[in-house]
């Protein structure tokens, strides 16, 4: 099938012609019509599925521009919402209908400007949304379209009560909403019955990782974590590499480790660094001025970056459903890519969780030249049992 059979708008399909793009991936194929269509939609989707595109392209096709908000789409992360404001703005360029960004992390004036000048579509992070709805700058009256994307990770980060409030702004007759969520847990799935009406199940591959991307787990003692590091990223032939840690202060070391040893080309990127900053370092991998961004889970989602040849563990993620979509950082539009997990003693529990999780056998690794200090997990062959004396048959003589 190709985008020309799926009913969007003549401005949009010549967005996407000017894209290179000629078929629409299988969410897109699934959801579009059902999206022009009017339907309320919840889908269990991954990020690196064509998701964005497949909201936005219908939402596009059906808006005349007001310049009143008529489209919300709530995003968890400033960088998720950056992301796909560019999206509704590039393939919406032909349509006249105009984008306003809202999160935190910058000043008000900008984005209160933006919505007074005329938005048609809204994308914004919850909080910000709330102060500029308190400050009287932003109305929900014309809203016909809410989108509710990344709501599992929204839950994570403890914004399902403000989105709830949200929701409760918005018009509810004529509103369509589009619900998106790599995992339904109880409080997600009770919230998705609230806000949507008579829903259609589109579902996506929620434990999908791409089969273009080759595995390794490499055990080392917890003391050689960063020699090891070094080590695979010395011998490691990379175009850019992807590091995630779990903490904000272990992405600020790994950082600073790499710069001293040599590599230039680093930046870091977590909730703690400036937004500016943050934008900054991510505009920066993309266009190639920096070969290796160290981040937390951040950057783990959505965040759509070409040519990412390998991701690196620093640690094995204590989430399972959190390596899926750090490695989905990689092997992207059918280009190979390595994910390389550094794994420890006392994280082989979480090894096992992600292997059960993806179904997959990880195969462990040993860095050829690499002078390891021994840890048992380095064993090839699982330890021998103890085999105790016997003790002798027969009675104790008197």
């Amino acid at each position: 099938m190709s985008f020309d059979e799926l009913g969007l708008s003549r401005e949009v399909l010549k967005a996407i012609e000017e894209s290179g793009y000629t078929n629409p991936t299988p969410i897109q194929e699934k959801g579009i019509p059902l999206i022009l269509d009017g339907r309320d939609v919840v889908g269990a989707s991954q990020t690196g599925t064509g998701k964005t595109a497949a909201f936005a392209l219908p939402v596009l096709s059906k808006l005349t521009a007001i310049g009143k908000p008529q489209c919300l789409v709530l995003e968890p992360t400033r960088e998720l919402a950056y992301q796909v404001a560019e999206s509704f703005e590039h393939y919406g360029k032909h349509t006249g209908c105009r984008v306003a960004l809202l999160h935190g992390g910058v000043g008000y004036g900008k984005q209160v400007e933006q919505l007074e000048r005329g938005a048609d579509i809204v994308v914004a992070t919850p909080g910000r949304l709330i102060d500029l709805f308190y400050r009287a700058s932003m109305r929900f009256g014309e809203l016909k379209t809410l989108i509710l994307d990344e709501v599992d990770r929204m839950l994570d980060m403890g914004f399902l009560p403000d989105v709830r409030k949200i929701v409760n702004f918005c018009p509810w007759e004529e509103r369509q909403t589009l619900f998106f969520s790599a995992t339904m847990p109880p409080a997600i799935q009770t919230f998705a019955e609230w806000c949507l009406k008579d829903p259609i199940e589109v579902e996506i591959a929620r434990r999908a990782v791409p089969s273009t991307v080759t595995h390794a787990f490499y055990p080392v003692a917890m003391s050689q974590r960063d020699d090891l590091l070094l080590a695979l990223l010395d011998k490691t032939d990379f175009h850019s590499v992807m590091i995630f840690t779990r903490t904000r202060k272990e992405a600020d070391s790994v950082a600073s480790l790499l710069r001293q040893k040599g590599l230039t080309k680093v930046a870091a990127m977590h909730s703690d660094i400036k937004q500016t900053d943050r934008m900054k370092a991510l505009k920066g991998f993309k266009d190639g001025l920096y070969e290796v961004l160290v981040a937390t889970d951040v950057a783990a989602r959505g965040i759509d970056i070409s040519n990412v040849t390998h991701v690196i563990n620093y640690r094995v993620p204590e989430n399972a459903e959190d390596y899926v979509h750090r490695i989905g950082r990689t092997g992207r539009a059918e280009q190979e890519g390595d994910a390389f997990t550094l794994l420890t003693a006392d994280e082989l529990d979480f090894a096992t969780s992600v292997e059960r999780f993806i179904d997959k056998k990880i195969k462990r690794k040993k860095l050829e030249d690499f002078e390891y200090a021994y840890t048992a997990i380095l064993d090839d062959k699982p330890a021998k049992p103890i085999r105790r004396p016997r003790r002798p048959s027969g009675r104790r003589r008197k």
